[in-house]
């Protein structure tokens, strides 16, 4: 598979032969210094992979974060900013980075700020990076236990996305990258939402096609919308709750949720909600809570739980001034923006989602 998608100052290229693309690209520039970001897992399982097929002479340097959401704070850029400073990082210097959706989130950060900006590569190695994280130019941090707070809109260079390193993946991450792509055949349409649902009968290949296809839908989405005045936002369905939900199990590492698993139940929720204000569909809510049920392990909410999550909704960058703003369903395929939802109806929707067998 070798595809290309382009944007105005962009390109994602998706190859089996993407970190040779990328070298065969670098090297043409006059960039003076390669420095390669990863986290403590993709340095283990990536790096060695990437290098082995990026020849230059140019020379590199590599700077390791600790890995997990936990870790995607200013402080941790303060560390990596340091570090380039450093190793004497110029304006003509280069950042690749090298891992999930941390590492491109903080990393897309780094770069626009560092010598008030570099220019930096996203190199995704976790399916939940290369179908989103990585695509669309946001770059930023959490605000203590609260998402992407703080950050920018500034697309990289290129994005070079190899499938074959989803190899080295667990599977609690592929499913964290399966609910984004759940998320896309939700709001893009009801024929690539069917083909999850014939999932279970689909070899390699087709999968490396749904990806691409995940990636398709996201870049038309943002190149329409850049800075997310309208269309963009449809694609933070399930995230109001979804986000929520996460920040809230940050404070609580016992109950530790990744990104799609959080998203999943938001999908859910968000859904249950459509039904109510959207007179979306009750059979394809079922439809929805089936699917996401058969890949994602049913989450336990407390009372209090569900209190601080739907005060945590209140922070969501959706908002305006205190209206907390939902996206919803009025059909597989299309959404409605700038819901509101009364607080009673969420505590429905949590009470459904506790009912369902999953």
């Amino acid at each position: 598979m070798n595809e290309r998608i382009s944007f105005d100052n962009s390109e994602i290229i998706v190859s089996q032969t993407a970190e040779n693309e990328l070298s065969n690209w670098i090297n043409s520039m006059a960039y003076s210094k390669i420095f390669i970001l990863v986290d403590e897992n993709t340095h283990v399982h990536c790096l060695t992979k990437f290098l082995k097929n990026f020849p230059t002479e140019l020379p590199i340097e590599v700077i390791e974060i600790p890995a997990g959401e936990e870790n995607k704070t200013i402080t941790t850029c303060v560390q990596v900013w340091e570090s380039l400073a450093d190793l004497k990082a110029d304006r003509n210097s280069v950042l690749i980075n090298l891992g999930g959706g941390v590492v491109t989130d903080l990393g897309g950060f780094i770069a626009s700020t560092y010598r008030r900006g570099i220019d930096f590569f996203h190199f995704p190695t976790s399916l939940l990076a290369m179908v989103d994280a990585a695509i669309g130019g946001k770059n930023g941090v959490d605000l203590g236990s609260l998402k992407n707070q703080v950050g920018v809109i500034q697309f990289p260079t290129k994005v070079y996305v190899n499938t074959t390193y989803l190899n080295t993946l667990p599977p609690k991450e592929m499913k964290s990258g399966l609910a984004e792509m759940l998320k896309h055949g939700l709001i893009k349409g009801l024929a690539y939402w069917e083909k999850f649902e014939q999932m279970h009968q689909m070899n390699i290949s087709a999968l490396d096609e749904l990806i691409l296809e995940s990636i398709q839908i996201k870049s038309s989405i943002v190149q329409k919308d850049p800075n997310e005045n309208g269309l963009r936002k449809t694609l933070n369905f399930g995230h109001t709750l979804g986000h929520a939900i996460e920040s809230h199990f940050l404070n609580h590492p016992q109950k530790y949720l990744l990104h799609g698993e959080a998203i999943a139940v938001g999908m859910i929720l968000a859904s249950f909600l459509s039904v109510q204000l959207n007179q979306f569909s009750e059979n394809d809510l079922s439809r929805i809570s089936a699917l996401i049920g058969k890949y994602f392990t049913k989450i336990e909410f407390t009372s209090k739980d569900i209190s601080q999550i739907i005060e945590l909704t209140k922070f969501d960058k959706k908002n305006f001034g205190n209206q907390v703003n939902f996206v919803l369903l009025d059909q597989i395929g299309k959404c409605k923006i700038d819901c509101q939802v009364p607080e009673s109806l969420i505590n429905d929707a949590f009470n459904y989602y506790d009912s369902l067998k999953l």
